[in-house]
């Protein structure tokens, strides 16, 4: 259900879902990715609706990731971090099988869990000055599964392993070099590019645009995780080097990593 923090405004057959915390460039805490998941799962169950675009407010960043502030009380171990992966998994899942179309109109920053979630529509229009990446070797992190199969399924694994790995952010020219984006315009065009292409798939036979979702859905090749593999996402949580990651990162500082 849409809170404070994340707004729901609908325009004829178009919806806006909108990731409303731009003093924080719109970063996500436990709440957001609550209310983002519920709000996905109440708009794909609208049959009225034919398209749903996802943005963040005060035009400076779609999203700049996850809250590091709050991870010392909500992502202090695997256990809690296992516990939070799952909320943030049903949130992707909630964005990546919404019945209808979704466009992701980016401004600014989209890094971080801001990228995975981009990565999860179906179609992503961004501005010459966005930035992309995800930087979380620099905390400790690793992607878990859940947000790591939209960004792989994007890009392929030699790109996803290069953004992964290097930890690099990167402009909007690259990120369309990679596939990560469909269309690069003028800063002061997207918001007009995003919603006339929202209104060109709303235009369409709705139920040809769900099907198309289906059909493409299944032919996408998925790989079952065990149990125990998947729980080894969040096996970063416990050591020593995320401490260091999300200490350095409050502090402004560089990180020093033993690997341990």
């Amino acid at each position: 259900m849409p809170t404070d923090t994340l707004l729901l405004a609908r325009k004829d057959d178009i919806a806006t879902v909108t990731l409303n915390r731009p003093e924080r460039l719109n970063a996500l805490n436990r709440g957001m990715w609550q209310a983002l998941g519920d709000t996905m799962r109440q708009l794909s169950a609208d049959d009225s609706l034919r398209c749903v675009v996802l943005r963040g407010a005060g035009g400076k960043a779609f999203a700049a990731g996850a809250d590091i502030a709050e991870f010392a009380t909500e992502r202090a171990d695997a256990r809690q971090a296992r516990d939070y992966g799952e909320l943030i998994h049903a949130t992707m899942q909630a964005v990546a099988r919404c019945k209808h179309p979704t466009v992701a109109l980016i401004e600014g920053a989209c890094v971080g869990g801001g990228l995975e979630i981009a990565a999860m529509c179906d179609m992503r229009i961004c501005g010459s000055s966005s930035r992309f990446g995800v930087p979380i070797s620099k905390l400790g992190l690793t992607m878990g599964y859940g947000e790591l199969a939209g960004l792989l399924a994007l890009v392929g694994r030699a790109v996803a392993l290069e953004i992964l790995l290097e930890g690099r952010v990167f402009t909007a020219d690259e990120a369309y070099r990679k596939g990560l984006v469909n269309r690069v315009v003028p800063d002061a065009d997207v918001e007009q590019e995003s919603y006339a292409l929202a209104r060109r798939i709303a235009d369409g036979a709705p139920l040809v645009a769900r099907w198309h979702k289906q059909f493409i859905e299944r032919l996408t090749p998925g790989v079952d995780i065990p149990p125990a593999e998947w729980d080894e996402g969040f096996a970063c949580f416990d050591t020593e080097d995320y401490r260091e990651g999300v200490r350095a990162f409050l502090a402004k500082t560089q990180p020093d990593f033993k690997g341990r």
